[in-house]
């Protein structure tokens, strides 16, 4: 292995997971803030004071919808960080948190708690500013590495994004098939398809490559993988059998080879593999 090889040796690309935001103590305490407003309802409509009655039930709904929107935003801020090519969120839901707690504030001072307007503004005021200090604001800027040839962030993370679709549905199929063989070469083929996917990531020059290479074997993969699961309890013959075994043994030996091709950046040899092995999937019906 030269020394470029070595350098753009790939890393396994992991799919990040961040549901574990969701449990993280974060933003919690939107949730904790409309506490106090239960008991100034009960009292509101003790004295039948219908327009507190509807500000503090108001007030309630309005921070929780606030809590519930801060969440996802962080949720997606997350995402994003951990992207190295990806567009901003697509709305800004933080943003939009910290405008509902501010008015939220600012009218239960205001109507609530029977404060002046200029007090109540500077309530409101002073919530945004303990939201903006506490969990900022979106990111609205797209990231991306130098380099891309022409190629836009949406572009090349919806690729990503696809791909990474098309592998998790392999996985699910492979669950199916009950052959520890098989069972062992899908997940091998997996691996080599997530080692691209970083690839594509480290270096979006090779997405024009990248993207034919995943749009012709990958689909082609998830087909076989899904046709074999669901024809194997119902016409589990051994021709079907071999065949399949022969398609996955093509699959595989050319995702290892393009793989080595992509570090070299050979692209005609790579263009030509495509279009031979895009004629062995027709052949066995996978395409």
């Amino acid at each position: 292995m030269n020394n470029t090889e070595q350098l753009r040796k790939p890393k396994p690309y992991q799919k990040k997971n961040t549901k574990g935001l969701l449990h993280n103590s974060r933003g919690l305490l939107l949730y904790i803030l409309p506490l106090p407003l239960i008991p100034a309802a009960i009292l509101s409509f003790v004295y039948g004071d219908l327009l507190r009655i509807i500000t503090n039930v108001s007030g309630c709904i309005a921070y929780l919808l606030a809590a519930s929107l801060l969440r996802r935003g962080m949720l997606a801020q997350k995402e994003y960080q951990d992207k190295k090519i990806t567009n901003a969120p697509k709305w800004p839901l933080k943003t939009l948190a910290a405008i509902i707690v501010a008015l939220t504030t600012a009218g239960i001072a205001f109507i609530g708690a029977g404060n002046s307007f200029f007090v109540a503004l500077a309530f409101g005021l002073g919530a945004l500013v303990g939201m903006s200090l506490l969990y900022g604001f979106d990111p609205r800027k797209e990231k991306m590495i130098a380099g891309f040839h022409g190629y836009t962030a949406e572009e090349i993370s919806a690729t990503i994004d696809d791909a990474e679709s098309q592998i998790s549905g392999i996985e699910r199929a492979n669950k199916e098939i009950n052959n520890r063989s098989f069972n062992k070469r899908i997940h091998t083929i997996c691996q080599h398809a997530r080692e691209i996917l970083s690839m594509l990531e480290e270096d979006p020059g090779d997405i024009r490559r990248a993207r034919k290479f995943l749009n012709t074997y990958l689909d082609g993969a998830l087909k076989v993988t899904q046709g074999y699961a669901d024809m194997q309890s119902k016409h589990a013959t051994e021709q079907l059998t071999d065949n399949f075994e022969n398609v996955l043994y093509t699959i595989e030996s050319v995702f290892v080879e393009q793989k080595q091709k992509l570090l070299a950046d050979d692209v005609l040899d790579l263009d030509v593999q495509i279009e031979v092995l895009t004629a062995q999937l027709k052949h066995e019906g996978v395409i």
